[in-house]
């Protein structure tokens, strides 16, 4: 997608900091960090947000969720971690890419808002 800023990172356009990829997703480190570990996870086929997810395919979708775990797993996150995804602009979402926030490193508040 033109302008797309993750597209843009994939492209290699934009540099990141990057964790993990495979064929299926990129991982790259958030730039303004709201936890110790904070991690975008990004499917490589561009949809705009969870409320398009009937554009990926199964396989595509499960790659975000298990590079979660195994980043976490890379991270030392042995004390667990958050994941997250905003969709629409109720919930903020700052980039209509679809992305999973992986968060730890700390203990975060009960408090999901």
């Amino acid at each position: 997608m033109e302008n797309c800023l993750f597209c843009r990172i994939l492209e290699g356009e934009i540099p990141s900091t990057k964790v993990y990829e495979d064929d299926q997703v990129l991982a790259f480190r958030d730039i303004a960090p709201q936890a110790p570990v904070h991690i975008l996870i990004i499917p490589k086929k561009h949809i705009s947000s969870l409320s398009e997810a009937d554009q990926l395919d199964d396989v595509q979708l499960a790659a975000c969720l298990r590079a979660a775990r195994l980043i976490a797993k890379q991270e030392n996150l042995t004390e667990g971690y958050r994941v997250i995804t905003n969709a629409g602009p109720h919930a903020c979402q700052s980039v209509h890419h679809l992305h999973f926030h992986l968060l730890g490193g700390k203990q975060m508040s009960e408090k999901m808002s």
